[in-house]
């Protein structure tokens, strides 16, 4: 692979690195490394461990301000799945990650471009690279900006209600403790032209109307009646 490639990753990333070597090393696999004549090439594990605890707080932050009500825990899985090994490598996989990463033969072979593991590493340790590149005064913040960009599908995915929390999963756990008996859904409404239908379900817990919720689809709609079901029943 030769250097000049990494700038169709830069314009991905709409991100101009000042030091090349940066990442060069976060792209670089430790199976590349082993197999190498290059005496002072790195592989990016190091990188991986500040990617991880830069991508953790950035998430961090986004989730308090974007839902300043959820309790802690809500927050707490909320955040573990939007920084998965799963959700990582999807990222990685929209801007063809894999394509750019210097691997060893045995690593090349076994297609390690596409493993979900290696992705979302090289992902991680992208993030630690952006961040030392830009200098101890604007590293988090040109993070942040590159982070929130490659994630903005998945959070729109997450302010739209889907699963990227599972709150019927939630409440029924916390209906079975608390009631003995399981949530129930029942559709209230179904309106609007085939291409464009609302649905407006109920949630019954202990056969009392707790939550009512609106969505596109059915599943979406029962996700924010739980949602609202988890509140009202918190509050009482």
């Amino acid at each position: 692979m030769k250097p000049k490639s990494l700038s169709f990753l830069e314009t991905a990333l709409s991100y101009i690195f000042r030091n090349p070597s940066l990442l060069q090393q976060a792209l670089t696999h430790k199976s590349y490394v082993n197999e190498t004549k290059e005496k002072d090439r790195k592989d990016n594990e190091r990188f991986e461990f500040l990617g991880d605890a830069v991508l953790d707080l950035v998430m961090c932050q986004e989730l308090v301000e974007r839902f300043p009500a959820l309790p802690e825990g809500d927050l707490s899985k909320m955040k573990a799945k939007m920084v998965s090994e799963a959700v990582l490598a999807g990222v990685a996989r929209q801007i063809n990650l894999g394509a750019y990463l210097f691997l060893g033969k045995g690593e090349i072979q076994s297609e390690g471009q596409e493993k979900p593991s290696l992705l979302s590493d090289a992902l991680e340790a992208l993030i630690a690279a952006i961040y030392l590149d830009s200098g101890s005064h604007n590293g988090l913040s040109e993070a942040r900006r590159v982070i929130l960009t490659l994630f903005f599908e998945v959070m729109q995915t997450l302010t739209g209600g889907e699963l990227l929390f599972d709150y019927k999963t939630t409440l029924q756990e916390y209906s079975q403790k608390k009631f003995a008996s399981l949530p129930v859904y029942r559709l209230i409404n179904e309106s609007g032209p085939d291409h464009e239908k609302q649905f407006e379900v109920g949630v019954f817990v202990d056969e009392s109307l707790c939550g009512i919720g609106l969505g596109k689809s059915k599943k979406v709609a029962e996700q924010e009646a739980a949602q609202k079901a988890l509140s009202e029943i918190k509050t009482q």
